[in-house]
This record gives structure tokens, C-alpha cells and sequence, in this order.
């Protein structure tokens, strides 16, 4: 076993680099965990440091994932997100359910019937697709305004509001989406009705739960009374962890649960607000590069796979990017007043993150069926994504007159 020396080290050096990494990511306009996955995959590939457990960085991944999404809720202000609120909500639940449908038949179709035919490979059932297509339905707000702050625009209207609410609160469905598919993979689930329901229940215990545990944390936060200012921002990490552990045994959606709360102490006034708000903001990218570093190196194992996906997940990408995408804003926006000119750049504006690849971890550990072949494909749409749809953002909304200088 190396020594303690010796992992401080290759912690530190990887830290660093994946600091330095953000800096170069800011100043060329593309997300920065781009860079901290080819990062962990360059030290899985070259530095013999790789991960082979796909329960450990589930367990990495899901750990990261709480507090990322506890910090999107405490940036959450309600001012903002308020008049757009039921717009967000309804692309954040009926338009990934939608993307889910879509992408999921659409890789049943390539992946399925014709797969021999295109890349050799034994072909994926319906809810193999369906669970592809429900990993990579949620979008990801830090890489969007990641892509804007670098370039010093702004976005005109209430759209920055209502990508930023829908990119936050997208991330529970997709996770919900997923457990409830390989439930009924693996046999936990017995059918879509049963499944239905499920979904029903967890969403509104954990939104019921998120609130209640927020109004919670912000009471014993000002009752507590400590000595030390730094143990404040102790509490509120266990309470997290208890919020998201509490809720899902009892029957809710533990990540939906802590992105509410967050929104309620985000929005709230509390003893030390701006030092544990600050003190989170650092948290979450310190989750961040862990998280990407391992997923980096998790995909070493399946770096094999690559050559034979590689067209196919081009395909996969463009019909989200250009079909799957566009069809589910439209179809949930059509009861709003939102221009036509501002839906196609919300269309256009759907980033893949942190969160998709977190969620392909989920069927390795369960051991799921094509698991390896859908990590592949995972990964490979997120990096399409950030690429293409990175590095057109802000030319797209200079050319719809939708970019305001910041």
C-alpha cells in the first residue's frame, strides 16, 4: 500500500493542477470539469492510478452530488426565479421525462436492432435505452454560466433565471428516473405503474422534507450558539447529510430534499450566512474535482470500448443536441408566452455535466446489463456536449440578441 506521504502528495499535485486546470477552462470559455475529467483519465491512463470499484465512485459520486446540489439551492434568491418559477419546473420534470422518452427510443433503435449491423456489439433492450436516455436528461447549470462568466455576458429577460432553476432542478427527476429504471431492471420494481406512483411519492415527500428540514437547520443554526465560528460550517455539513439520508428513508428523494433546503436557507436570514455560504460555494468545487478526478479514472477499464462506440455516440449526441432537446422544450413551453426566438436558445443551451456521469455510475454498480457500454456513451455525449454546445453558447445568443455585457 503506498504511503500516507506519498497520497498526500498525489492529492496535493492533483488538486493543484485541476485548480490551474479552472483558471485555463475560464480564460478558453469551456466548462471546467471537462478538464478535470481528462485530468483523472490522463493520470488513470499514464500515472497507474485508476479505479476499478464502480460502488466506491458511485458511493464518491453520490457523496459529491449532495452538496453540489445543497449549494445550487443556497445560490437559489427567489426574486429571480420567481416570476419564471413554473416555466423551470415544467422543463424540469415533463421536459426530461420527454428527453428520457426520446433519446431513450432513439438508442433502443441504434443501439438495439441495428447495432451488429453498425458496431458489432450485442444490442440494448427498451429499458436499457430508457435508462440511457434517463442519465443523460438532465443539464447542468455550472457548466452553462461557467461558459457566460468566462466570456463577461449576461442573458437578457428572465432566461437566465429560468435556465439556472432548470439546470438546478432538473438533477432529482434524473436521478429518480434512473433508480426507478434499474428497480425495474433488477427486479425491485415490478411495474411502470407501481413505478409511477413511486416517482409521485418521492418527489413530494422529498420537496415536503427539503422544506420542513431547511426551516430546521436554520432554527438550531441560531440557537446553537458556538464558540468557534468555523464549527458552524461543521453543523450544516452533518445536517445536510442528515436531511439527504432522513428523507430517503423515508421514502423521499434525498437530493431533491437538500437542493430545497438549500433554496429555503438561501433565501432566509441565519447567523453567519455569508461565511457558510462561502465556505459551501468551495465545498462544492472541492466535490466537484474529486468527483471528476475518479470518474476519469473509472473510465480507463472501458477505454477499450471506445473505438467501437465512438460513431454511434457521435449519432446519439446529435439527436440529442439537435431533436431531443428542442422537441422537449417546445413541447413543455407551448402553453407559455416565451418568444420563439428565446425557446430555440433555451433548446440550444442544454449543457451535459457533472450529473450524467455521475448517474452512469449507478447501473455499473448495480450491475446492469451493456453498464460498461452505456458509461462509454455517457461520457462521450457529456465531452460532445461541452465541446460543441460549450463553445457556441455565447456566439448563439450574440446572434439571436439575447447577450447583454456583464
Amino acid at each position: 500500500m503506498p504511503s500516507t506521504e506519498l497520497i498526500c502528495l498525489v492529492g496535493a499535485i492533483l488538486l493543484l493542477v485541476s485548480i490551474f486546470a479552472s483558471k485555463l477552462a475560464n480564460k478558453v470559455g469551456i466548462p471546467a470539469l471537462l478538464f478535470f475529467l481528462l485530468i483523472g483519465w490522463l493520470v488513470g491512463n499514464f500515472g497507474g492510478v485508476s479505479v476499478y470499484d464502480p460502488v466506491v465512485a458511485k458511493f464518491i459520486g453520490d457523496f459529491a452530488l449532495i452538496f453540489i446540489l445543497f449549494t445550487g439551492g443556497l445560490s437559489t434568491h427567489w426574486t429571480e426565479i420567481r416570476p419564471i418559477m413554473w416555466q423551470a419546473l415544467t422543463l424540469s420534470t415533463v421536459g426530461v421525462f420527454i428527453t428520457m422518452i426520446l433519446l431513450g427510443t432513439f438508442a433502443w433503435f441504434i443501439l438495439g436492432s441495428y447495432s451488429t449491423f453498425l458496431i458489432g456489439v450485442e444490442g440494448i433492450s427498451i429499458p436499457q435505452g430508457l435508462l440511457l436516455g434517463a442519465i443523460i436528461s438532465s443539464t447542468d447549470a455550472a457548466a452553462v454560466f461557467s461558459v457566460l462568466r468566462s466570456s463577461n455576458i449576461g442573458l437578457s429577460g428572465n432566461l437566465q433565471p429560468l435556465l439556472e432553476l432548470e439546470s438546478s432542478s432538473n438533477d432529482p427527476m434524473a436521478v429518480l428516473l434512473t433508480t426507478i429504471i434499474i428497480g425495474l431492471l433488477t427486479g425491485e420494481n415490478t411495474s411502470f405503474i407501481n413505478s409511477g406512483i413511486s416517482l409521485i411519492l418521492q418527489l413530494v415527500m422529498g420537496a415536503v422534507f427539503g422544506f420542513g428540514m431547511g426551516q430546521f437547520v436554520i432554527w438550531l443554526l441560531n440557537q446553537l450558539n458556538l464558540n468557534a465560528q468555523g464549527l458552524y460550517s461543521v453543523a450544516t455539513i452533518a445536517l445536510v447529510l442528515l436531511a439527504y439520508s432522513l428523507s430517503s428513508f423515508l421514502g423521499g428523494n434525498g437530493f431533491l430534499a437538500v437542493y430545497i433546503a438549500g433554496i429555503v436557507m438561501g433565501n432566509r436570514k441565519f447567523i453567519h450566512q455569508e461565511y457558510i455560504s462561502d465556505f459551501h460555494d468551495g465545498f462544492a468545487w472541492l466535490m466537484q474535482i474529486i468527483m471528476f478526478l475518479t470518474l476519469g479514472m473509472l473510465s480507463v477499464p472501458y477505454s477499450a470500448e471506445l473505438s467501437s462506440l465512438a460513431s454511434v455516440a457521435i449519432v446519439i449526441s446529435l439527436f440529442l443536441m439537435f431533436v431531443a432537446r428542442p422537441l422537449s422544450i417546445f413541447i413543455s413551453l407551448a402553453w407559455t408566452k416565451i418568444p420563439f426566438k428565446e425557446k430555440l436558445f433555451v433548446s440550444w443551451v442544454g449543457l451535459r455535466g457533472s450529473v450524467p456521469i455521475v448517474l452512469a455510475t449507478f447501473p455499473l454498480a448495480a450491475n446492469i446489463e451493456e453498464a460498461g457500454e452505456i458509461f462509454v456513451i455517457v461520457t462521450f455525449v457529456v465531452v460532445m456536449s461541452v465541446l460543441i454546445q460549450g463553445f457556441s453558447l455565447v456566439p448563439v445568443a450574440r446572434r439571436f440578441g439575447l447577450a447583454i455585457s456583464e
